[in-house]
């Protein structure tokens, strides 16, 4: 799918400029989350790639299916979506639109991959460490798995940090077998 992001990633910039000018990033996000889920349906897929419907037809369509009310912006962007044929590419540019707004909010969600549950002191003290170590506030997510047998795989963005016991197990039998 590297030409969908390739496709997607103008306008998703596009978008973010003029909702972080127009300071509307949560409606824009909201907006392009839910539009995108929509087009990312196998059904809705082909619907929207159909030559028979206009553009502004599929605009219609979309916002019928999603149940969503758009402001003026958002059906110009949509229907310049159209006209290109690139509603197809809606999910993508929302994934792309929320990096943007993340990078711009200084945040960053991170996701915990444990052997054991872990408690709210322990979250609070990992969560502190990342955000003096990334310098961006810090949403954690944490998962359990027992197969790490110890310590934590940490996944911020395209940053993974393995610290678990079965990764320090496989490192030191790929070191022993070369």
């Amino acid at each position: 799918m590297a030409e969908t992001s390739t496709v997607a990633r103008p306008y998703a910039k596009a978008a973010f400029e003029f909702a972080r000018d127009h300071k509307a990033l949560e409606a824009w996000s909201d907006m392009l989350v839910k539009l995108g889920q929509v087009v990312a349906e196998r059904d809705a897929q082909k619907l929207f790639a159909s030559p028979k419907l206009t553009g502004e037809r599929k605009v219609e369509l979309l916002l019928e299916l999603a149940e969503a009310k758009v402001d003026d912006a958002g059906r110009r962007f949509l229907e310049s979506l159209a006209e290109k044929g690139r509603l197809p590419a809606l999910d993508a540019i929302a994934e792309q639109f929320e990096r943007l707004r993340a990078d711009h909010e200084q945040r960053v969600d991170v996701t915990v991959v444990t052997a054991f549950a872990l408690d709210d002191k322990q979250q609070n003290k990992l969560a502190g460490a990342l955000k003096k170590r990334l310098n961006r506030e810090i949403s954690i997510t944490t998962q359990v798995d027992p197969k790490l047998i110890g310590g934590v795989i940490l996944r911020a963005g395209d940053t993974v940090i393995d610290g678990s016991v079965r990764g320090r197990l496989n490192r030191l039998s790929e070191a022993l077998t070369a």
